[in-house]
């Protein structure tokens, strides 16, 4: 197979064991600079070009398309689609898991744990959100945050109110959600492929900080989750129509919350905790499901 991989960076980690695994199974992989694509659109003749040459050939397309420029590479990914290349997640499916809002709606509808959350634009609202998620403390998110960056810990009803305030000065859109303490700083990563968690850990975060994002200094090790997590991790993937993704769930004491399904998830955390061939088990999925033309938008939302 001929596979296309749009990412700005080929020596990251999770770019370089994808494409270790597809030339071990006799596939090529091209990793695309994402913002050195560009589209030409015509009626009948949807194309992408790559340094000023036509992408063509490719028999499906891994996305990992960094938070700064969704917008972009979601633009080249829906080209390629059109052509009917196969996509290892849809352009739709990514759009929905890079908005925190609309993916907690769409969790929401279908009742699985969250985390309770509330949205406002007017920052006078600021009180009574954090009211609503009985705080506080509370968690501010930004909407389109990645990494924990953009993730404040508000720990008083002055400070949770000057952090709102500060945001929507800014014109920054955020989210307000409760502060699971019983956590203890900790989360669990599930990672899920085709309908199926193949993988987990557990990450805990540095010393100082609530956040256990492994990029904000964190550690990570093996775990074995419960019947009622791998359950919320597979429905929130088939939920967001994602066939890989990273599910990253708390432990409250009213069963497993969901705080965020993440559409490019890293691989090199989850692949040194449990020392699973993820790499390989995805490049596996792709050679089972890739077909030209199967690009049908899964999930609802």
């Amino acid at each position: 197979m001929k596979i296309a991989m749009l990412a700005r960076n080929p020596n990251l980690y999770s770019h370089r064991r994808l494409v270790e695994a597809a030339e071990e199974r006799g596939h090529t992989l091209d990793i695309l600079n994402t913002t050195r694509c560009t589209v030409h659109i015509a009626s009948h003749k949807p194309e992408v070009f790559y340094d000023g040459q036509p992408c063509v050939g490719y028999d499906a397309v891994i996305p990992r398309i960094g938070a700064s420029i969704t917008n972009y590479g979601l633009a080249i990914l829906r080209q390629f689609e059109m052509r009917g290349c196969w996509p290892l997640n849809e352009s739709v499916a990514i759009g929905r898991s890079r908005d925190k809002l609309r993916s907690m709606q769409i969790l929401a509808k279908y009742g699985l744990g969250l985390p309770l959350t509330a949205y406002a634009n007017d920052p006078k609202k600021a009180e009574e959100i954090i009211k609503a998620v009985n705080g506080p403390p509370v968690v501010i998110k930004l909407l389109e945050g990645t990494q924990g960056i953009g993730v404040v810990l508000a720990e008083t009803m002055s400070s949770a109110k000057s952090v709102i305030e500060a945001f929507r000065g800014a014109n920054v859109n955020i989210l307000v959600q409760e502060f699971i303490k019983e956590a203890g700083g900790t989360d669990i990563r599930a990672l899920v492929i085709g309908g199926k968690v193949v993988a987990t850990m557990k990450r805990t975060g540095a010393a100082d900080d609530f956040r256990s994002n492994l990029h904000r200094g964190g550690s990570a090790e093996l775990i074995k989750i419960t019947p009622a997590e791998r359950s919320t991790a597979v429905s929130a993937a088939k939920r967001m129509g994602l066939n890989v993704c990273g599910v990253d769930m708390l432990r409250s004491n009213h069963g497993p919350v969901i705080m965020e399904v993440n559409s490019s998830p890293g691989l090199e955390g989850i692949e040194k905790a449990t020392g699973k061939d993820i790499a390989g088990m995805i490049i596996d999925y792709i050679e089972k499901n890739a077909r030209i033309g199967k690009t049908k938008t899964k999930g609802t939302g």
